[in-house]
């Protein structure tokens, strides 16, 4: 195997457009199939072609496919969209896993989430399962990555908060979870593309080690001189605002999402051995990035650029002294 024309299905999400980067990187020639073309020059600039497309009009897909080697589907939907995913994802995955099969397209590369088939209950879940039985009994020679959670996720939920001394916001019990940059998960995904041992299997991909919300906060502190506020929901407080959100139909999706809240505040571990995964897909583990590196270079980077400012203020502060 080669080079080939590869397809990348939610090409301007977070892990998407690490996906393309990446499958660029290694050669091969990249069509991103995007809703809205204008969003995604970057992606343009960067050597893709891009595609006008949508998961619910097959017309669409059948355009998006054609002439296409392989498909990394890395799509999901987004917090602001108004339909259920049930819609949004799930239809969209029957649309597309049918038009590969009119297109004759079965090498398929898609990202679903540890532990789906435990978490039935969680929409999101629930469809990542549905699709990964599918994939199960079609004849497309996939291979599926089930990732836990991605780094990018902490900046926001933890490392910001505890920087600007903001209420860190917690749920349940601390749940241990393999954190993952979407850069090493964009790696699995492209260099499934190249190796046989990957084909209708399923693999764990998550991070060298598995952390709680407290550790993460703890870390975070260390990094900034800062002690965080950690405020912790109950379950209770989380299926009355799911409850509300439901109540009102245009923020069912916002219901949906809640109900996540099952899974980062069951308790369970969200972790895996990964010694079969590098084996299959011929990477090294050591080249894999931790947390404690994530999280040192974003602080690092952010307070440099904080020193900046406030040197740069100092000096506008001085030529306006009158001495």
């Amino acid at each position: 195997m080669g080079p080939m024309q590869v397809l990348v299905v939610g090409g301007t999400g977070t892990l998407g457009r690490q996906i393309a980067r990446r499958a660029l990187d290694e050669g091969h020639q990249v069509r991103c199939m995007v809703r809205t073309p204008r969003k995604a020059a970057f992606l343009q600039e960067w050597g893709c072609e891009l595609t006008r497309g949508n998961l619910l009009e097959p017309d669409s897909l059948d355009y998006a496919l054609d002439g296409v080697d392989a498909v990394i589907d890395a799509a999901t939907s987004r917090p602001d969209d108004p339909k259920s995913i049930y819609i949004t994802d799930w239809d969209g995955k029957v649309n597309l896993l049918r038009a590969c099969e009119r297109a004759e397209v079965k090498r398929f590369v898609f990202l679903s989430l540890l532990g789906a088939h435990r978490h039935r209950s969680v929409p999101l879940m629930d469809i990542k399962a549905c699709t990964e039985n599918l994939l199960e009994s079609s004849e497309l020679d996939y291979t599926i990555l089930q990732v836990a959670a991605f780094m990018q996720g902490v900046i926001s939920q933890f490392a910001i908060p505890v920087l600007e001394s903001q209420t860190v916001w917690v749920s349940g019990s601390p749940t241990s979870i393999s954190y993952m940059n979407t850069q090493d998960v964009a790696r699995f995904a492209v260099a499934a593309l190249n190796r046989p041992e990957t084909i209708r299997n399923s693999f764990p991909v998550v991070g060298p080690k598995a952390w709680n919300s407290g550790e993460v906060v703890q870390f975070c502190e260390r990094c900034t001189d800062k002690s965080a506020r950690v405020f912790r929901m109950g379950p209770a407080p989380i299926l009355a605002l799911q409850a509300i959100a439901s109540f009102f139909e245009p923020a069912v999706n916002i219901a949906e999402r809640l109900a996540f809240a099952e899974v980062t505040g069951s308790g369970q571990s969200l972790d895996a051995p990964m010694e079969s995964t590098y084996a299959a897909f011929g990477l090294d583990p050591s080249e894999t990035t931790g947390m404690e590196s994530y999280l040192r270079e974003y602080y690092d980077t952010i307070l440099k650029r904080l020193r900046e400012m406030e040197a740069d203020l100092d000096k506008d502060a001085k030529k306006k002294l009158p001495f």
